[in-house]
């Protein structure tokens, strides 16, 4: 650690901007990018050079899946750019990657909670890999290569590779040549495969015609264009400045070519200034991309320096020439890929180790064209441009030796795919809380399973048969909405169903309170979830402790014949028919451990008790599969349905007008809820396209005091808010006069209902269900 902060210190007082980079550096990120629940992708890519060469794979990935939030981490200042410019519409957010210790990479894992990691080329990270998969997250490095240059001094710590490769479930290499390296370092043989250069699945797009660039390519009109790419400084003493090689090439070819322009793009952004002074020092005419203006001009011979990030790309259909630099130098070479997509002649000098085998195919096909020292450049260059025919044809077999060759960017969305679909990660607390919290879960796990084998020792059994719909995690995952919907359809098919709840909160001296549907009676004395099920007119609701009590009178007063048991998976005193367990895709198993360390309230082995499981909010997710992968370890027989919320319309709070939900009578409102998964309501508001001023969230059953809604509307309005929006379940929890204390402002809720698919085939099921326990006169299913 102290030798990192001297770095950081080093790097810091070399470039101010990296001061910005060192706290994510140490895993710090910023809270936009906090998720909570599982199902992110985390893509790392080093720098600029991966960045572009996964632009395609990331589009692959975001088509694929346009629910789940995009991350992607670069270690460089210069990456870091370009991902924030080119990857905006990408991507959910980019990031510096962590230095590789625990603790930092543990802090990402917890604020991202990726399923799925996915490393470009070749960073081999120990404890980024250990501690993904230690969370069950799925890891692959994609686009792998290890270069001749690199291969030797990678050998020597085989023995730590050894330790650290296996944790890849897979790896996808570009070449053959690759895959052995890895092989040969100690990757999995079975898990190592060739599938392509992510490089060669480029876009050639050229740059937009609003383009600063463009428009001074029309005003100066060249003759010729010849770009000289990512030009690199000496790699030792007695190596070639490549700028100043191309700089002596220019002013040869200057007189044979009066309106030649050359385009010089250093590689790295710290050699700019030193270009423009070696510019300077020449006499020759030039212009700085940064100082480039509308009205801007630039004599003829003379230079653009492309002192920017992310814009050569674009330009490479306006050279007659390309030298591409890492290649005099002893660099071991750029991408001549991008080029050659614009079916442009490159030259290249005689070290492309880093490129070994498009080098190759290159040579092979007479599709580049080779120097063996700085001597030679200006002749090359003055070849192709004075010889168009000849410049076509090599860029002609230039393109279709890169056509050939794409693919691998759908070779790695199909791992990906398969990785995702299989991996369903559990996220532990941070350090020391950890093992105080493991010690508390186990005593919470004794005390539910005493308290369960009490509830079994005393299980009575009403007369009528009951469906109990539940989950296994604290919060919510749309037990409400589900008991609604189920109530609904029953009563359609011809029962008289009624439900039973506990009134959590409730204020009200009766050990159990009869409702009759619609009946009015305030939420301090019911509590506020039963308020939705009195308010909807559905049925007769029982409210209390004592569910068998409740659900007796229910049957004696109102003569229902079905009844609904909310959130009484636990709730094991009273037999039932029907176990409905929901399982909330948002947040599903709830970090996969018993509360305190999770927020699970019975290991996930109370999922062999389940008769039907129902995954609700599975349209803001892509985790169904992982999800009943997970299922099928506990429970492989019961049926398995999706559900998701769709909104109805907006009420207006004041006078219960309604509102289409799709045409809200506002423009921009500020958001408040006290939900279990306050983040559910969210994804509804943004699937709305309800555009947000302001988000506030409350502890679950908030009961909501007149200073807190004023000052809610006071924030809500120096935010630029014109409505306040929230949920049914707190607008039952307002104070009196809640209108008048949010004036100005209107308030509006949002109504509600749960769709499910296939929602014949799961009526279906619990119609057998019932038909069955009337056949054996009610008796419900043991446990």
């Amino acid at each position: 650690m102290p030798v990192l902060l001297l770095y950081f210190l080093y790097r810091g007082l070399r470039n101010r901007a990296y001061w910005e980079s060192c706290a994510q550096r140490l895993g710090f990120l910023p809270r936009s990018l906090r998720q909570t629940g599982p199902g992110a992708i985390w893509l790392h890519a080093v720098s600029v050079g991966e960045i572009l060469s996964s632009i395609e794979f990331l589009k692959g990935l975001r088509g694929e899946y346009p629910r789940t939030r995009l991350f992607v981490s670069t270690s460089t200042l210069a990456g870091r750019a370009l991902a924030a410019e080119r990857l905006a519409s990408l991507t959910d957010g980019t990031f510096y990657a962590p230095v590789d210790y625990v603790w930092t990479v543990r802090r990402v894992l917890r604020t991202l909670k990726p399923s799925l990691v996915l490393i470009a080329e070749t960073e081999i990270w120990p404890n980024l890999f250990r501690e993904t998969k230690r969370i069950g997250a799925g890891l692959a490095m994609v686009n792998g290569r290890i270069s001749d240059r690199a291969f030797p001094r990678y050998r020597r710590f085989a023995w730590f590779f050894r330790e650290v490769l296996p944790a890849a479930d897979c790896i996808l290499t570009q070449t053959d040549t690759s895959r052995d390296r890895f092989l040969a370092l100690g990757a999995p043989p079975e898990r190592t495969r060739t599938a392509g250069n992510l490089k060669y699945d480029f876009e050639a797009l050229p740059a937009p015609p609003d383009s600063p660039v463009v428009a001074l390519l029309a005003r100066v009109r060249p003759e010729r264009v010849w770009i000289a790419a990512s030009t690199m400084p000496p790699a030792a003493p007695d190596d070639v400045d490549e700028d100043d090689a191309v700089l002596a090439a220019f002013q040869q070819l200057a007189t044979k070519y009066p309106a030649l322009l050359l385009i010089l793009v250093p590689r790295k952004p710290e050699r700019f200034d030193a270009a423009a002074k070696k510019l300077a020092a020449s006499g020759i005419p030039y212009l700085r991309r940064s100082e480039l203006t509308a009205t801007a001009t630039l004599p003829r011979p003379g230079v653009l320096l492309l002192d920017s990030i992310g814009e050569l790309g674009g330009l490479y259909g306006a050279a007659d020439a390309v030298f591409m630099g890492g290649t005099l130098a002893r660099r071991g070479g750029h991408n001549i890929l991008e080029p050659a997509f614009f079916s442009r002649p490159v030259i290249v000098g005689p070290h492309m180790e880093n490129f070994q085998s498009i080098a190759d195919e290159f040579r092979d096909a007479r599709a580049s064209v080779e120097i063996s020292s700085a001597g030679e450049l200006a002749a090359a260059v003055d070849r192709l441009l004075a010889s168009p025919d000849t410049s076509r044809e090599i860029g002609r077999r230039a393109m279709a030796c890169a056509e050939a060759s794409r693919g691998a960017s759908g070779r790695a969305l199909a791992v990906a795919r398969d990785l995702y679909s299989s991996h369903l990660p559990w996220y532990r607390p941070s350090m020391p809380w950890f093992f105080l919290a493991w010690a508390l879960s186990h005593v919470w796990i004794w005390g539910a399973r005493r308290r369960q084998a009490r509830g079994m020792a005393n299980r009575r059994e009403l007369d009528v048969p009951v469906i109990s719909v539940g989950n296994l995690t604290m919060g919510g995952t749309g037990k409400t909405p589900c008991v609604l919907r189920l109530a609904s359809e029953l009563k359609l098919r011809g029962h008289q169903p009624g439900i039973l709840t506990r009134g959590y909160g409730r204020v009200s001296p009766e050990r159990q309170l009869i409702v009759a549907p619609g009946e009015n009676m305030r939420a301090e004395r019911t509590g506020d979830e039963p308020q939705l099920f009195i308010r909807s007119g559905l049925a007769p609701v029982g409210i209390g402790e004592d569910r068998f009590a409740a659900g007796a009178v229910l049957h004696r007063q109102f003569g229902v014949d079905v009844l609904l048991l909310d959130d009484g998976f636990q709730h094991v005193q009273l037999a039932r028919t029907v176990d409905v367990v929901l399982i909330d895709a948002l947040h599903p198993f709830a970090g996969g451990r018993v509360f305190p360390i999770g927020r699970l309230r019975e290991p996930l082995t109370a999922l062999t008790r389940a008769d039907v499981i129902l995954i609700t909010r599975s349209d803001f997710t892509h985790l169904d599969a992982p999800i009943q992968h997970q299922i099928r370890q506990w429970n492989p027989d019961a049926p398995v349905f999706r559900a998701s919320i769709k909104p109805q319309a907006w009420i207006e709070h004041r006078n219960g007008r309604r509102h289409s939900a799709d045409a809200p009578p506002f423009q921009r409102a500020a958001a408040f809820c006290g939900l279990g998964n306050p983040e559910s309501f969210r994804r509804t508001l943004q699937q709305v396209g309800i555009p947000l001023a302001d988000w506030l969230e409350f502890s679950d059953h908030h009961r909501y005091g007149p200073r807190e809604l004023q000052r809610i509307s006071w924030q809500a309005q120096t935010n630029g808010a014109d409505a306040l929006v929230t949920t049914q379940k707190d607008a039952v929890n307002l104070c009196e006069e809640s209108d008048d204390l949010v004036a100005p402002l209107p308030l509006y809720w949002l109504d509600v209902t749960l769709a499910v698919d296939r929602e014949a085939d799961l009526l279906g099921e619990i119609e057998r269900r019932l038909g069955k326990a009337r056949t054996y006169g009610f008796k419900a299913p043991q446990s």
